[in-house]
């Protein structure tokens, strides 16, 4: 264990997240003023914040001084100068304690490539922001020069994206046809829901009636059905969800429109032909990995050969836009399995590929029940991160957005790649979040995007049971949202 001490609340979160980053796995505690504790540690950090400076020490279990060091700064003035100038003197007080360095230096939130977009907006070259961000952040030269050139063709792809006006529309299917072993997201068993689906639907057709209505006159950019697993409908059910949202949201100026068909045990002919029959442009089917025994292992109950008839179907119908995803650092998986994957997902040729660091957050049950699965290692590394990116690139493929996670394997990152004209839109915009998303369905959180960078959001509870009985509550939630910070 690692005790984090501090004599006041602050930067706590960033701190933490940082120490974890260089001890992925281990616990790390949070005390404050003279706190103790009874459990033994192995090290731990003690901050002192005074007006002018911060001083940081850093003792072993046996209550050894390992380092100490004193950083000035004008706290509480300059509070972004302070933080950065902390987490850059802890980072390197760690980096010499641990012998190792970090991909991402000290960057621990999620969006990296707003601070180049930022930059690029204000007209700053990228050879500057580069510097700007080996300097002050310690990211590595090649992280560098991804975030900067993912941020400028972002800059690119959104440039005819209207911000102010605009928003996008998020519409959640929460059901899965089994739970991931690593999976965290708002969804449940279909098996579990199959008699209650149409009263969720019913639910939902009413937030989606009220959201069109709120809407009306603002320009819609993008359509996005997620999950769970949208496909889990069936047929019936589909088509039912796709007319009542194009009966009630304007099409016109839609740029995009996904339905993540995901798991390829829940795309069926029927299925993809009711998505033809509608104005989708673009679907996923979504593997994870292209090995038997680790599907077998995180309960994807589908087989290899499965992903691939689902994705020549899609083709076969006309399918011209899809997406694959797959994660990298999953049980038992180094780079000889991700390398097969790889291999397996080129030959069949997708438009666009996200290639996620696998994250074990607190509510998977791989997490929940880790003792079980203590043997299993979570392999992830430069060589393979840039395997995967060769691989794309040899596609005609090219990294057009990134977003980070908690607990991720090897601290590095996920990236969509995506041939040219086939990028994901909305993904890039939740990402960036420049421009409002209305959020429909349990679980769904609608962000509003208000001036002064403020990001507002309004969120619906998970549990389905509770969505469909209180969906009076949650638009009227909605409502008073909307009236409170805008759309």
């Amino acid at each position: 264990m690692i005790i984090l001490q501090l004599n006041k609340k602050d930067f706590e979160y960033d701190l933490y997240s940082l120490i974890r980053a260089f001890y992925p796995g281990t616990e790390v505690t949070v005390l404050y003023g003279e706190e103790e504790t009874e459990d033994t540690y192995t090290l731990r950090i003690q901050l002192a914040y005074s007006d002018d400076a911060i001083r940081i020490r850093m003792e072993n279990g046996d209550r050894q001084l390992i380092s100490e060091e004193t950083e000035a700064v004008d706290y509480p003035g300059d509070r972004k100068e302070t933080k950065n100038r902390l987490k850059y003197r802890l980072y390197r007080m760690l980096e010499r304690c641990t012998g190792q360095s970090l991909p991402w230096g000290t960057l621990t939130g999620i969006r990296p490539t707003k601070i180049p977009m930022a930059f690029l907006e204000e007209g700053k070259k990228p050879a500057w922001i580069a510097q700007y961000m080996r300097e002050t952040y310690l990211t590595s030269p090649e992280k560098t020069a991804l975030g900067i050139s993912i941020a400028v063709r972002e800059r690119e792809i959104l440039k005819d994206i209207p911000y102010e006006n605009g928003y996008s529309l998020y519409v959640g299917i929460p059901f899965c046809p089994s739970i991931c072993l690593y999976c965290s997201f708002s969804s449940s068993p279909i098996s579990v829901w199959e008699d209650r689906v149409d009263a969720y639907l019913d639910a939902l057709c009413q937030e989606i009636a009220f959201g069109a209505e709120e809407y009306a006159g603002r320009t819609l950019s993008t359509i996005y059905i997620g999950g769970g697993t949208p496909t889990t409908l069936n047929p019936a059910q589909l088509e039912r969800l796709l007319s009542e949202i194009e009966g009630h949201f304007p099409l016109e100026n839609v740029k995009e429109y996904t339905v993540e068909a995901g798991r390829p045990d829940s795309i069926t002919r029927e299925k993809l032909e009711v998505l033809r029959r509608h104005p989708v442009t673009r679907i996923s089917v979504n593997p994870q990995t292209m090995n038997q025994e680790t599907l077998d292992l995180i309960g994807r109950r589908h087989t290899v050969e499965q992903t691939k008839e689902a994705f020549l179907l899609a083709r076969e119908l006309g399918f011209d836009n899809i997406n694959m995803d797959l994660i990298v650092g999953l049980p038992g998986e180094a780079y000889p399995q991700v390398e097969r994957t790889m291999q397996e997902i080129a030959a069949l040729g997708p438009d666009s590929l996200t290639v996620h660091s696998l994250a074990l957050k607190r509510a998977t049950r791989l997490n929940l029940f880790k003792d079980q699965y203590r043997e299993l290692s979570f392999v992830n590394s430069s060589q393979i991160m840039d395997m995967t990116a060769e691989y794309a690139r040899r596609a005609g493929m090219f990294p057009y957005y990134l977003y980070r996670q908690k607990n991720m394997a090897g601290n590095f990152e996920n990236v969509g790649y995506a041939a040219p004209g086939k990028e994901g839109l909305y993904n890039i915009l939740i990402m960036e979040e420049k421009q409002s998303i209305l959020a429909l369905g349990a679980g769904a959180s609608t962000k509003i995007v208000a001036a002064a960078d403020r990001i507002d959001r309004i969120e619906n509870v998970k549990d389905i049971k509770s969505y469909i009985e209180r969906i009076d509550e949650m638009i009227e939630r909605k409502r008073q949202g909307l009236q409170k910070y805008g759309k």
